[in-house]
């Protein structure tokens, strides 16, 4: 090596990539927002018809392979066996999943009722949707005149 410089000699740049940035720079970034708490006393939604049948499916699978461990193997063969199932024999699982919604809509409907009083965010999402509904309502009312002048001006 000839008058060149080697790399031992270069000095070494800082990968400004990996660098932590602190002071000024960190704070212009907007803060984290934080979840809201959940209420253990809220209802828990209810099962579809696919993890009502699950459940019973868990039960027999383990009994036909009790060595086996693997969460995703019981997965997928419970998976395949729906898909396999023809609706006839779906059906008893999807009444059983109506009543277990129509129990979730009943607990959830005094749920809400009670939570009224505290101000609750349900309240305030069933007033949006009352708009919301209304405004499209006065969409199809209002096109529903421009029509009727149309056809007036003929």
């Amino acid at each position: 090596m000839k008058g060149g410089k080697s790399k031992v000699d270069a000095p070494k740049k800082a990968d400004t990539k990996l660098s932590v940035k602190k002071g000024p720079e960190r704070a212009s970034k907007k803060p984290r927002k934080t979840k809201a708490d959940k209420d253990p006393n809220k209802p828990k939604r209810p099962p579809s018809a696919f993890f009502v049948f699950m459940e019973e499916f868990r039960k027999s699978f383990k009994e036909k392979n009790p060595n086996n461990k693997s969460v995703s193997v019981v997965g997928k063969a419970g998976g395949d066996k729906w898909k396999s199932l023809s609706e006839a024999e779906k059906a008893p699982y999807v009444a059983k999943a109506a009543k277990f919604k129509t129990e979730y809509t009943k607990k959830i409907a005094a749920y809400n009722k009670n939570q009224s009083g505290g101000g609750s965010h349900a309240a305030a999402d069933e007033d949006e949707s009352d708009k919301s509904k209304s405004e499209v309502n006065d969409d199809d009312e209002e096109e529903e005149g421009s029509e009727e002048e149309e056809e007036d001006d003929e």
